[in-house]
């Protein structure tokens, strides 16, 4: 027998306040035309004044442990994708579980950007793979409204806030590629490339900083490397991009969701789209885009997806799992 960690709930939070491509033409030289093409968004979610990352982590948190008919004394880890959190320290995650009021286990946070929610899944995988917990709640959450430079036409329309979560636990498998639950990830970084996504402050600079990003070259790393990484992770597990009955891929630019498929053989029939209503919400878009499709009756118990994501660093990866 095998230990699997498999998917027992999901769920997501989107802010109340919506943002279309027209509100920025008031004060950009744009339009809904533009945007559109240039990425497929239509829309995006703000948070509103006051509202945390931690404050949209616990909404998505609380959606994904009613689905999973679960409360929060039975979870032993909380494992949170972000990397707008609340304050420097302590880590968004820890104030997610004191907000849910859960007294045991433990907290972290994962930085790696728009792939953070595959790193998240990795080491939630990891914990319950080698029996340090049994039951994982795995959370994107992200305000990148909090870090855009308003005057920059060529980020500031790309990006949304949300959040969105997965309840992980432990169950035993027959060790084959047919078992339900996560079979396989593949993670990857390059630093060398990280003056093409990024932000200009920190820590060190005492600042808070805006987003920077070279597009094209992001847009070259991102379809060269996404249909190599779900490939990867397929492979290990023995299967073929044929196999695949839903990509959930990061949702941040309609071109690069469209180029990706295509270098896996797929059709847009076979992709979790939601790019347009969302925005690019980095950390939390796939997590956000699952609850989405399992919401619009898509995703189905015995589905074999394959999520991947790439983002500054750069990082990117992937994760094979069986709905």
């Amino acid at each position: 027998m095998t230990t699997r960690a498999v998917v027992r709930g999901v769920g997501h939070y989107l802010p109340d306040r919506v943002v279309r491509n027209s509100e920025f033409e008031k004060t950009l030289d744009t339009s809904d035309e533009w945007i559109r093409a240039r990425s497929g968004i239509e829309r995006r979610h703000f948070a509103a004044e006051g509202q945390s990352t931690s404050d949209l982590a616990v909404r998505a948190a609380r959606a994904a442990l009613d689905d999973a008919g679960m409360s929060p004394g039975d979870i032993d880890a909380i494992v949170l994708a972000t990397s707008t959190a609340d304050l420097t320290f302590p880590s968004a995650a820890t104030m997610v579980q004191a907000e849910l009021g859960m007294t045991r286990g433990f907290a972290f946070d994962v930085q790696a950007v728009c792939a953070g929610f595959i790193y998240a899944l990795a080491n939630a995988n990891a914990l319950i793979l080698s029996g340090q917990a049994n039951r994982v709640l795995v959370i994107g959450a992200e305000t990148f409204s909090k870090i855009m430079d308003w005057t920059d036409r060529s980020t500031c329309v790309l990006f949304g806030d949300g959040a969105g979560a997965l309840v992980l636990e432990t169950q035993e498998g027959s060790g084959r590629n047919t078992d339900r639950g996560i079979l396989s990830t593949d993670l990857n970084s390059d630093g060398r490339h990280r003056e093409i996504l990024y932000v200009d402050g920190g820590v060190s600079t005492q600042t808070t900083g805006y987003l920077r990003m070279q597009g094209k070259e992001v847009f070259r790393h991102a379809v060269e490397k996404l249909a190599k990484t779900a490939h990867t992770a397929l492979t290990k597990v023995g299967l073929k991009d044929k196999d695949v009955d839903w990509i959930v891929p990061h949702q941040a630019n309609l071109r690069i969701i469209k180029a990706t498929a295509q270098k896996m053989g797929h059709s847009m029939d076979d992709v979790i789209v939601t790019v347009q209503d969302h925005g690019n919400t980095s950390a939390a878009s796939i997590p956000l885009a699952l609850a989405v499709g399992v919401a619009r009756g898509k995703i189905h118990r015995g589905d074999l997806l394959v999520t991947e994501a790439i983002g500054g660093g750069l990082a990117w990866g992937a994760v094979v799992l069986r709905w």
